[in-house]
């Protein structure tokens, strides 16, 4: 029997097993990750870009930004369904045959559509989150000044309305034989 993935809902995870529901879990690591990827379409040209973001949790929906004008901007305009990822790689998983050879990693997925912001008390605050995000120990007024009127006019914030997501993850056991971080390969003799 061939299963028709194409036809499945985009969020459905092919590996039941590795397959994550828990809820808290996805939102931990949407708000732990540092970028993720955006895709978008464009006359069938699909096109992904990498941007810093934060979850706005409550709102149920994940801001970011660029330049007032560019291919994101113009992507989104002609079409709001967005694709977003973000994935962490976790030790690399030797084995006895290349095709066992794997990696411990986590992800999520989130299917949604982009908008850009046009309310600037939005835009305001949605940049305020991005920039504590990244910069927690720093205070506007205290340590920088303040978002002004003429920066939030060069900017494009959008907002991606969160419709479904999907986690996933492979992690083994701590005492896998052989397991290593990328970067920390043992030096090969010959």
């Amino acid at each position: 029997m061939t299963i028709d993935y194409a036809a499945r809902p985009p969020h459905e995870v092919r590996r039941k097993d590795r397959a994550v529901e828990d809820e808290a879990w996805i939102r931990a690591m949407l708000h732990r990750v540092p970028f993720g990827a955006l895709a978008t379409v464009h006359d069938g040209q699909p096109f992904i870009n990498t941007n810093l973001f934060v979850f706005d949790e409550a709102a149920h929906v994940i801001y970011m930004h660029t330049a007032q004008v560019g291919r994101t901007r113009a992507n989104v305009e002609a079409d709001e369904r967005v694709c977003f990822s973000v994935s962490e790689m976790g030790r690399l998983l030797p084995a006895d045959t290349a095709l066992e050879f794997s990696v411990e990693y986590a992800g999520v997925v989130v299917f949604g559509r982009a908008t850009i912001v046009a309310d600037e008390a939005e835009a305001r605050r949605a940049l305020q989150l991005l920039l504590d995000k990244y910069f927690a120990h720093l205070r506007p007024g205290r340590d920088y000044r303040a978002i002004t009127p003429e920066e939030l006019a060069r900017t494009a914030v959008y907002r991606i309305s969160i419709e479904h997501w999907s986690g996933k993850k492979k992690e083994v056991g701590a005492d896998f034989p052989g397991a290593f971080l990328y970067g920390d390969a043992p030096t090969l003799t010959r």
